[in-house]
């Protein structure tokens, strides 16, 4: 007897190898799965310019992006990029007509709001895929859908923006630029049940990312990043220890050991973002 319902997730062309630059670009999902591959030692990039939840806020953010990383004096060429795409309603500044990333909290008044159609959504996230791909011919672009609804629309009103954003996403893979990734297909399948959300009933809990971070790694890691991934395991483990004493030879020793390994693995799979950030 089956009690829930598993998602068939197709396995991506691509294969992601340990430590390759990562770009993150989208809704606070976005930032979810770049702090889990931060934390697995990945060097990553996740929205440089704050939470962005329509394509084409994420085609802005790309633009900056690659003005401000791929030059020589700081150059950041990732090999995978992420659109994590949250809403299909965009903010028009009165004033300029043009679509804003954030009102900062300016008045209401000065802008005024519109839904972005399938076409218009696929435009932009086509043209972001585009400029990536100037820098990086051989990016992989992978492509998911917030499982995040937006109460103030109200729930049948998100439910619309969600198709009208799946179905731009489905089309950008139908042209072969993009793997898409169901994560909202999980959530809403797999994890139906309100345990896998926060208290807020509308975000996932940290069980509910952990899972669907397993569900990736089985469809686009290669068998070396997987071994990677096990071999990385104690030493993140170790790093992230917090001792009563750091000042005592035991936990100096302990840290100078936990060094060694990081530093045997940076020389089998290159450098590690947390280990930098733990040696600061």
């Amino acid at each position: 007897m089956e009690f829930r319902t598993i998602v068939d997730i197709k396995k991506s062309a691509f294969e992601i190898l340990p430590r390759e630059r990562m770009l993150f670009v989208g809704s606070c999902f976005a930032d979810n799965l770049g702090k889990r591959f931060k934390e697995e030692g990945f060097p990553v990039i996740g929205n440089p310019y704050g939470v962005m939840y329509n394509p084409a806020s994420i085609l802005h953010t790309v633009k900056a992006f690659i003005e401000e990383y791929s030059g020589e004096d700081h150059c950041f060429i990732p090999s995978t990029a992420f659109f994590t795409l949250g809403t299909n309603h965009v903010y028009i500044e009165k004033a300029t007509e043009e679509i804003v990333d954030n009102c900062r909290k300016r008045p209401q008044k000065l802008f005024r709001e519109e839904l972005l159609s399938i076409d218009i959504c696929h435009d932009y996230l086509h043209k972001a895929a585009d400029l990536l791909r100037e820098i990086s011919p051989e990016i992989n672009i992978v492509v998911t859908v917030s499982p995040i609804r937006y109460r103030k629309y109200g729930y049948h009103e998100s439910q619309l923006s969600k198709a009208t954003l799946l179905l731009a996403a489905d089309r950008l893979v139908e042209d072969g630029e993009a793997y898409y990734f169901p994560a909202y297909e999980i959530m809403n399948d797999e994890l139906r049940d309100y345990r896998f959300y926060q208290d807020d009933m509308l975000h996932p809990s940290p069980q509910a990312v952990e899972y669907i971070w397993e569900r990736f790694v089985e469809s686009c890691f290669s068998e070396k990043a997987k071994e990677y991934l096990k071999e990385w395991k104690p030493v993140k483990e170790a790093f992230g220890h917090r001792p009563f004493n750091p000042e005592a030879e035991e936990y100096k020793e302990f840290m100078n050991r936990t060094m060694q390994r990081a530093n045997a693995l940076e020389l089998k799979y290159g450098p590690s973002s947390v280990k930098e950030e733990t040696t600061l």
